[in-house]
């Protein structure tokens, strides 16, 4: 059963925060690299992004004590729903910064997709389904190349969080911040070692390559 839910965007540490939630005790945490990695995980995420059907939340984290990034983070409102007593950890970055990143990586999935259509059924095909429906159609309303729009998007979403999420069961976090917030929201000691900082931009880039969406990045209009 999930105990915690990241509301927060990809490439704002939520890879870090992850592996900062395993040493912690709340392992195995749900991760896109989850949905990439598993034939059943993204059939499951399909029917639930791309085909409206509704989610056994239950068989979708089964085996789960958290979930971080999207689509986790997407739908963190139908989640909370279904563990209500799951804390929910906002993390949040420097919007500007948060744009680059993710213009950098994660769109340069969906600009290689477009420029060259993958085959409907192949895996990067699909995971391109899933990702353009849930987030640069969804979210972002397929204006993601505009960087005001975009981070205004970032910006308004992260406040209507922190503004309807209990605030006693919400923690907003910048990963820079380090184990101290996080080990007091959770109510562990923490760990002796540093916190983890992990998958950077070149590391994305190259798990994107993995699936054949990678690519140079160009400069966002």
């Amino acid at each position: 059963m999930l105990k915690l839910i990241n509301a927060g965007l990809g490439r704002t540490g939520t890879t870090s925060l992850k592996v900062a939630l395993e040493r912690l005790g709340f392992g195995p945490c749900f991760h896109m690299f989850d949905v990439v990695s598993s034939e059943k995980r993204l059939k499951q995420w399909e029917r639930i992004i791309c085909d409206a059907q509704p989610a056994d939340w239950d068989a979708v984290f089964d085996g789960y004590t958290s979930a971080v990034d999207g689509p986790p983070a997407v739908y963190y409102r139908q989640i909370m729903e279904a563990f209500p007593e799951a804390k929910v950890i906002l993390t949040v970055r420097d919007a500007e910064r948060w744009y680059r990143s993710t213009y950098d990586t994660l769109y340069q999935f969906a600009l290689k997709s477009q420029e060259n259509p993958p085959e409907a059924r192949s895996r990067q095909g699909r995971l391109y389904r899933v990702t353009s429906t849930m987030v640069w159609n969804g979210l972002f309303g397929g204006r993601f190349s505009d960087k005001d729009y975009a981070i205004d998007v970032f910006r308004r979403r992260n406040l209507e969080i922190a503004r309807t999420v209990d605030p006693d069961n919400l923690l907003v976090f910048d990963v820079k911040q380090g184990w101290e917030p996080l080990c007091s929201f959770l109510g562990v000691d923490v760990p002796p070692e540093d916190f983890p900082h992990v998958n950077d931009t070149q590391s994305m880039r190259k798990v994107l390559q993995q699936v054949g969406g990678g690519g140079s990045a160009t400069e966002p209009a």
